[in-house]
This record gives structure tokens, C-alpha cells and sequence, in this order.
């Protein structure tokens, strides 16, 4: 069978993908014995999963899929974007990041607080060969943070539609409506692109 290997050492990410691909008639794979650190040096979210899974495909001899995700919050330009893991500093954990944004938007109304999640996902080859997709969710940061789901920033994403942040939404439910549920389902297209056929143990 097919071997994909999935470019991240994040357990939510893992969790996540493990779901969203179960239906491909791949094997999921995780970078044990390859380093999924590879550094994020690009300047956007396409470059970065570019990078990581070139890397990742080079290194491993496995067709890789890698992705970057961001929060791009319209009342700060956009930040933090493709920097949103790093945002509140090298090391900072979830909830450092939380409280990092919530101090940022201090004093922003709710109606300004407008936000998206995004998530582009890149296909590699071992031969350089690459593929990308994306998907986004639209919401708004909330004044606090709520839920026990997720990770990330999910506890402040709050979905007027559904009256709940990302935080509070099961698996399943997150999946159809997030953004990295939404790229993930473009995934077989670009297999196809990729016109993979090749057979690996």
C-alpha cells in the first residue's frame, strides 16, 4: 500500500489528519526516525508547507504531506499569520499564545474582531514534485477563552453560527467546518495531480 508520511510531530495535528484521511487507500505514516523540525523560514503559509514537505519527502524516500496554518485577525493586519505558532516567542505554549493575542486586541470591539483561520497543505514527492491546497474558516476572536477541545488558538475562535469556539466543537464537527478539514478534503485531487501510482512497502 501507498505510504504517506504526515510531516508533524504536533499530536493535535496527528489526531486531526488521522481522521480526515482515513477514508484515502494510503498509510498514514509519522515521522519516526525523520525529523518533522524542519525550520519555518518562509514568509507565508504556502511557503513553509512547501518547505516541509520537500524536506520531508527528500529525507524520508515517502510521498509527504505538510501544512501551515495561521490565524490572521483583520484588526491586526492579518498577524499573526504564518507566525502564529511563534507569536508570543520561541517555547511559549497554547495558552501563552492566547493571552498574548487577547492582550494585543484590548479595548477592540467585538464587531472588529473578525478573524480567519487558514491552512494550506502541500503534497511532495521524493523527486521534488509538489502539489498545495487550501481551505479557511471564518470567525471572531472572543474576550475569553472556552473549551477543552483542540488546541492552538481554538478556545478564542469563536463561530457566531454555531454560538461555541472552535474549543467547544467535537472532533467530527470541527473537521466539516475547519479550515484544515476543508484543504484536507482537496487532498485526493492532488494525488492525482501528482499522478501517484507507485506502489512502496
Amino acid at each position: 500500500m501507498l505510504r504517506l508520511l504526515l510531516a508533524t510531530n504536533n499530536q493535535g495535528k496527528l489526531r486531526e489528519y488521522r481522521t480526515l484521511l482515513q477514508e484515502l487507500p494510503v498509510k498514514l505514516v509519522t515521522p519516526l526516525g525523520v525529523s518533522a523540525g524542519v525550520e519555518e523560514v518562509g514568509h507565508s503559509l504556502e511557503e513553509n508547507a512547501i518547505l516541509k514537505a520537500k524536506t520531508l519527502a527528500a529525507q524520508s524516500g515517502l510521498l509527504t504531506l505538510a501544512d501551515d496554518s495561521g490565524l490572521e485577525v483583520d484588526a491586526l493586519g492579518g498577524a499573526p499569520g504564518h507566525l502564529s505558532a511563534r507569536y508570543a516567542g520561541e517555547g511559549a505554549s497554547d495558552t501563552d499564545r492566547i493571552s498574548y493575542l487577547l492582550k494585543q486586541l484590548e479595548g477592540v470591539p467585538w464587531e472588529k474582531r473578525t478573524a480567519r483561520f487558514r491552512c494550506v497543505i502541500a503534497i511532495a514527492t521524493p523527486a521534488g514534485q509538489v502539489e498545495l491546497c487550501s481551505g479557511e474558516c471564518a470567525g471572531i476572536i472572543a474576550l475569553e477563552p472556552k473549551g477543552a477541545e483542540g488546541f492552538g488558538y481554538d478556545p478564542i475562535f469563536y463561530l457566531p453560527e454555531l454560538g461555541k469556539t472552535m474549543a467547544e466543537l467535537p472532533l467530527p464537527m470541527k473537521n466539516q467546518i475547519g479550515h484544515r478539514g476543508k484543504a484536507a478534503r482537496q487532498v485526493p485531487q492532488l494525488l492525482q495531480k501528482l499522478q501517484v501510482t507507485t506502489i512502496n512497502g
